[in-house]
This record gives structure tokens, C-alpha cells and sequence, in this order.
């Protein structure tokens, strides 16, 4: 599509073009701030550049789908089994278990319960799909299989069928078309919004990209979700450091999803947490995706009368069944035949519920029920036709090319290249030391009181037999402590971070050795700050020998057993929890308690015996 800069920026003189396969509406351009905005942004001289690049799409894949697609998902027979618990059983020793893991000797899978049975389901283009049921009925066990992301130990069955437009599809061909926006809102509490939407919109849309188009991405997002009054606000963390509310938290995460303009999007929850204001903003973002060609699919677990009325579909599940797929009308109509109406003025989200929950000391008969109603929607004229369209969507669509391109998709690896990850885990480091006053603040302050007490302790030492003992013991504080101090600041710093590492991660954001080096660069001149700071006022205090070149060595060994032991401590760290995540990560998780123990167990011992005589 072509859009004149007469129209968009008010320049008659100017007719630069830009061409770009996103279909902007004219309405998305009226409000004056946006136009600021843009002009900030966009320059004469990089709408020129941008009129060159001609883009397909802001996806990384090459052949990416033309704007107008409209994508149907579809799944059929999913079967999802999970492993029991074991009773009280005695499970096998952890040695036998880490050796099983590490020779990959493992016994093979035990599927001895039944998590979802034969679910079947379709999801068009401009649809919003809701996903009901009790707790435990398996909604985000579903949400998990449709995205590809089922955690260890789930396995699902390998006759189940997931299907863009009818043409069935793998994790890396469905991550090229869709966006998936957990439970959890995890970001780096030190960013601002715009920020963090730069962040992403540099390692998420293709390396092909302009920096200049992505900024104007951000922008349009911002405006998108209604983040434009809080861009410049800081993210923060609940308890700890005041930032975004809980309502733009969980915008924020549909725009860190939405950059690359995905036509199919996955919530796990979006109204958790929420009040009912904030709840309903928030479904109204994404009925405004919807309306505009997006098919959508959320879980909730107990949605309002008003919110219940924002759903085009409504996917029941209980027990690991389908009870009901269809729209709220369809629904009074399946439950009015059975005999069970909603009662008028009652929430139907609420009586649905309630008709598929499992209550105590009647299990027996909530299982009769459940039973009769999965039983009497698999025969039903509905689920006859959602079988139907899951069998043939996508053909006769009036966009028949997507069933080639669909096909030809295929794994390109990351989507930005080596340098610009390095780049952007280099410049959010930066800016999260620059602006967490806790780690930089109060790591110096430390470092002058402990320095300080140890200076005072050997203050002033005289070259004899005991002041040598003496500087050998300060000169062994010298070491531990510049040892200690930064390997427990890697693990605090790291621990609050490894959640949104982990989850960058596995959305293949960047890669371990560029988040390794970025982090490790970003924190070098802290690591150079705190043994200067801690040498520069123990070396004079204990009297040490003086001169320029015993100082600066001094200072360089110290400087250097910091950096050493933070880079080790941070390689170990990551490749535990990366390389071996499924046995070793918790084992990290347990040893950082227990190694601390046993550090200071052998500390005590080691200055007992060291300074025994001193």
C-alpha cells in the first residue's frame, strides 16, 4: 500500500512515498499528538530510506504472508497425557535419575493420565474465542498445546493436527504467524515503556528492517494500546519499585507480542489479576484486534456478565473434554435443550462453570453430568460442523495462495543478527544499571563501610613479624571479599532477571553468548568502580607499601579477581540453567543456599587456621 507524507505529515512540497505491506487506516492517523510523534520519528530523509525498503511483512520469515491474509486455526484430535503423581510411591534415587538424564537412558513415557481427550476446534479470522472452564479442567493445558509450548513431561498424542487455513503446521511455522502473551507479566522493572518496546521491536521484527521503521512501529503500538501517556513512565515491580498500573502492565504485554503484526494471538489469562475496569479495557483491546481481522483465543476463568458479552465464541472445557464450542447464543440454546437453562439475570460464564465443576463430596454425580453434556455436544449438529470446518478450512477461502505460502515457512533461526542482539542486551544492561539505585548505590556504599571496618582493623601495620602475618590477613580480605561480594551480587542481580531470561529465551530472542557478553560489558565499569573504591581506602589505612606502581598493581589484581570471579560465576549460572535446564536448574536454584552455607563453613575454618598465629 502507498501512503503520501502530503496527507500524513502536511509537507506539500514533499511526495516521498513510503511503501509498506502493513494496511494502515486513515483513521489511525488523525489524532495530532500521533502526527508529532512521527514527525519526531520520521524524517524526510528516512521516509526516503524506507520508500527503498519494501517489505512483505514485519515477521522474520522470508515470504512472509501478504497483509490482507486472514488466517482460520484449527486443531483435531488432541490428546495431551501428562505423568500421575506417585501416590507415595517411592520414586528413584536422584543418582539413578541424574545418570538416566545425562546418558539419555531414559524409560520411556508412562501416559497415565489423560489431561485432554480428543479435542477438536476452529478459531476464524476476526473471532474472539474464549476458553471456559473449572479450575483444572485443562484450559491452559490446551492454550499450551495449540501454541506448541507444553512444559516437560506433557506429551501430546502424534495424530494431533494443528492447522493454519487447512494446511497443518509445525512450532516454527506456527511462530512465524502468531503471538503468545503468558500469564505472568515479566519484564526489567529499570525500563520505561518505550524502552522495552524498542528492545523488542529490534530483536523481534526481521534483521531486513530498518531502525527507523521499527521506531515507527513502537510509536504506532503505543498509540494502538493507549501506552502513549505512559511511554516515558518506568515499568517497575510491584512492592519494590512504583511503576505502570496493572492494567498497563498487561497492555504493554500484548504490545511487546504485537509488534510483528501477528493475524493469530494466544492469552493465557489476560484478565488475571485485574479489576473489573481494568479487565474490561483490556478484553476491549483485544475485541478492537479482532474487529480488525485478528482471530484471537484467551483463557479466563470467570468473566463477567459484561465481559461474557464481548465473545464471538465460546470454547467449554471439562474433565479434558469439549463440552461446548460455539457462540453465547448457540450455548443457552445447547444447555435450554438438555434441560439445564441459565436462570434469567445470571451470568451463563457462571452457570457454565458451575455445571462443569467438580464440587466436593459429589464427584460422582458432577462426573455423571460432565459426561452427558461432552457426550451430547459430540453428537450435536455444532460439533458436527466444527469437525466439518476443521477438516476443510482454508479451502475455498478467498485467499488461496496462503495454502503454498503457508507451506513454504520453514526455520530461519534468530530473528535479528549476532551484532544487534549484542547491541541490545548491551544497551538495556546499561540503562538497568544506570537507573536501579540498588545496585549501584548501595553496592558502593557497602563496599566503603566494609572497606572502612577492615581498614580499620589493620590500621597502620608495622613491617615486623606480626604486622607481616597481619598484612597477609588483610591482603587474604582482600581477595574473598572482592570474590564473594560480586559472586552473591551475580546471583541476586541475575536471580530477579532469570524469569524474563528465560522466557526471552525460549522465544529465541537472542542467543546465551550475547546476553553472556552484553550483561558482562554493561556491569564492567561497576566491577572496576567497586575495587577501586575498596582499595583506595584499605591500601593507605593499612599502610601498605607506597608508590604509584604497588598501588596500581595492587589495584589491578584486586580489580581483576572481581571480574574473574562475576564472568564465572555468570557463565555458570546461565549454562546450568540453559544447557542443562531440565535436571540442573534446580539444583542451581538449591545450591545457592547450600554453597553459601558451605562457603562460610570453610571461610571460618580457613581464617581459624590462617591466623592462628597472627
Amino acid at each position: 500500500m502507498t501512503i503520501n507524507t502530503d496527507d500524513q505529515y502536511g509537507d506539500a512540497e514533499s511526495k516521498t512515498t513510503i511503501s509498506s505491506s502493513r494496511r494502515y487506516s486513515s483513521s489511525s492517523y488523525q489524532d495530532q499528538s500521533m502526527d508529532d510523534a512521527l514527525n519526531t520519528t520520521l524524517t524526510n530523509d528516512k521516509a526516503t530510506l524506507i520508500q527503498v525498503w519494501k517489505p512483505k511483512s514485519y515477521g522474520s520469515v522470508k515470504g512472509q504472508i501478504p497483509q490482507c491474509e486472514r488466517l482460520t486455526y484449527t486443531w483435531k484430535e488432541i490428546d495431551v497425557f501428562g505423568e500421575a503423581p506417585t501416590d507415595g510411591k517411592p520414586r528413584e534415587p536422584l543418582c539413578t535419575r541424574l545418570r538416566n538424564c545425562c546418558t539419555r537412558q531414559r524409560k520411556d513415557f508412562n501416559p497415565r493420565k489423560h489431561l485432554l481427550k480428543n479435542v477438536t476446534g476452529v478459531a476464524k479470522s476476526g473471532e474472539l474465542l474464549a476458553v471456559m472452564g473449572s479450575s483444572g479442567a485443562g484450559k491452559t493445558t490446551l492454550l499450551n498445546a495449540l501454541a506448541f509450548r507444553s512444559p516437560p513431561g506433557v506429551k501430546i498424542s502424534p495424530n494431533a493436527v494443528r492447522a493454519l487455513n487447512g494446511v497443518p503446521v509445525n512450532a516454527e511455522q506456527l511462530r512465524a504467524r502468531c503471538a503468545y502473551v503468558q500469564q505472568d507479566d515479566l519484564f526489567i522493572p529499570s525500563l520505561t515503556t518505550r524502552e522495552h518496546l524498542l528492545f523488542q521491536a529490534m530483536l523481534r521484527m526481521g534483521r531486513d528492517v530498518p531502525a527507523s521503521v521499527k521506531q515507527h512501529r513502537v510509536l504506532e503500538v503505543l498509540q494502538e494500546l493507549s501506552l502513549v501517556k505512559c511511554a516515558d513512565t518506568i515499568i517497575g515491580a510491584p512492592g519494590r519499585i512504583k511503576g505502570l498500573s496493572g492494567g498497563e502492565r498487561k497492555r504493554l504485554a500484548f504490545a511487546s507480542e504485537t509488534l510483528t503484526d501477528p493475524h493469530l494471538l494466544l492469552c493465557d489469562e489476560p484478565t488475571s489479576g485485574l479489576d473489573s475496569f481494568m479487565a474490561h479495557s483490556v478484553l476491549q483491546v483485544l475485541k478492537g484486534m479482532a474487529m480488525k481481522g485478528k482471530t484471537i483465543i484467551l483463557t479466563i476463568h470467570q468473566p463477567s456478565s459484561e465481559l461474557y458479552c464481548l465473545f464471538d465464541k465460546i470454547l467449554l472445557v471439562a474433565e479434558g473434554r469439549v463440552a461446548f464450542l460455539g457462540s453465547p447464543y448457540q450455548s443457552a440454546e445447547f444447555f435450554s435443550q438438555l434441560g439445564i437453562p441459565c436462570p434469567p439475570n445470571y451470568n451463563p460464564a457462571d452457570f457454565y462453570v458451575q455445571m462443569l465443576a467438580i464440587a466436593p463430596a459429589k464427584e460422582a454425580e458432577c462426573r455423571d453430568m460432565i459426561k452427558k453434556i461432552c457426550d451430547s455436544f459430540a453428537v450435536s449438529p455444532i460439533a458436527r460442523e466444527v469437525l466439518e470446518t476443521a477438516s476443510v478450512a482454508g479451502k475455498g477461502m478467498d485467499e488461496p495462495y496462503m495454502l503454498q505460502q503457508v507451506e513454504g515457512v520453514g526455520s530461519t533461526g534468530y530473528r535479528s543478527s549476532w551484532w544487534t542482539q549484542f547491541y541490545c542486551i548491551l544497551w538495556r544492561s546499561w540503562l538497568s544499571v544506570l537507573k536501579d539505585p540498588m545496585l549501584v548505590k548501595v553496592r558502593l556504599l557497602q563496599t566503603a563501610m566494609v572497606a572502612t571496618l577492615i581498614g580499620s582493623i589493620y590500621f597502620g601495620q608495622v613491617l615486623d613479624q606480626d604486622g607481616v602475618m597481619n598484612i597477609n590477613g588483610s591482603l587474604f580480605l582482600f581477595l574473598t571479599n572482592m570474590t564473594f561480594q560480586n559472586v552473591f551480587a551475580v546471583i541476586n542481580v541475575f536471580s530477579a532477571e532469570l524469569p524474563v531470561f528465560l522466557r526471552e529465551k525460549r522465544s529465541r530472542l537472542y542467543r546465551v553468548d550475547t546476553y553472556f557478553l552484553g550483561k558482562t560489558i554493561a556491569e564492567l565499569p561497576l566491577f572496576i568502580a567497586v575495587p577501586f573504591v575498596f582499595t583506595s581506602i584499605t591500601y593507605p589505612m593499612i599502610g601498605l607499601r607506597t608508590g604509584a606502581t604497588h598501588y596500581l598493581t595492587t589495584l589491578f589484581i584486586v580489580t581483576l579477581v572481581a571480574n574473574v570471579s562475576t564472568s564465572r560465576q555468570l557463565h555458570c549460572t546461565i549454562f546450568s540453567f540453559c544447557i542443562l535446564r531440565h535436571v540442573f536448574s534446580v539444583l542451581s536454584l538449591l545450591s545457592w543456599k547450600k554453597s553459601t552455607q558451605c562457603f562460610r563453613f570453610l571461610l571460618v575454618f580457613c581464617v581459624f587456621v590462617f591466623f592462628l598465629n597472627s
